[in-house]
C-alpha cells in the first residue's frame, strides 16, 4: 500500500540519515520497522495493569507551557515521587518519577503528549510492584 505524510524537511533528513547509517536496503523498510515498534511499545503501555514505577521524560517550550505542565503535575501529584527540570535555552527537560496504579501514568502520559509545545514524552517502565 502506498501512502504519504507530511514530515519536517529536518527530521526526514535525520531519519534518512539514521536508517542508512544503520545499513537498512530502504526507507520503507525503515518505516514499516518504526512502526512495528511504536506498536509493540504503546500496546505493551496499554496492557500494563496494577502498580508499577515509571519514569516519564520529556522536552517542551518553557514560556509556552510552564503553568500548564505545573498544573498537569499537581493533578497527579498522588503517583508523582519527584521530577528533575533542566533548562536548555528556551526549552526544558523534565524527568518526573512515578510510582502508582498504571492506569493513572498512563493518563498522565496522554495529558503531557496533548500539549503542542512539548516535543516527545517517553516512559520507561521500571518495574510492577
Amino acid at each position: 500500500m502506498r501512502t504519504s505524510f507530511n514530515i519536517p524537511e529536518e527530521l526526514l533528513d535525520e531519519f534518512d540519515a539514521t536508517w542508512q547509517r544503520e545499513g537498512y536496503d530502504s526507507r520503507s523498510r525503515a518505516v514499516r520497522e518504526s512502526m512495528t515498534e511504536y506498536i509493540e511499545s504503546h500496546t505493551a503501555l496499554e496492557s500494563i495493569d496494577g502498580t508499577v514505577v515509571a519514569v516519564l521524560a520529556f522536552d517542551y517550550e518553557h514560556e509556552r507551557i510552564i503553568e500548564d505542565i505545573h498544573g498537569v503535575q499537581h493533578e497527579y501529584e498522588d503517583i508523582i515521587a519527584s521530577t528533575s527540570h533542566v533548562h536548555e535555552g528556551d526549552w526544558c527537560l523534565e524527568t518526573v518519577f512515578c510510582q502508582g496504579d498504571a492506569a493513572q501514568i498512563r493518563s498522565l502520559l496522554y495529558d503531557l503528549r496533548d500539549f503542542d509545545a512539548v516535543g516527545r514524552v517517553n516512559i520507561s517502565l521500571v518495574r510492577r510492584t
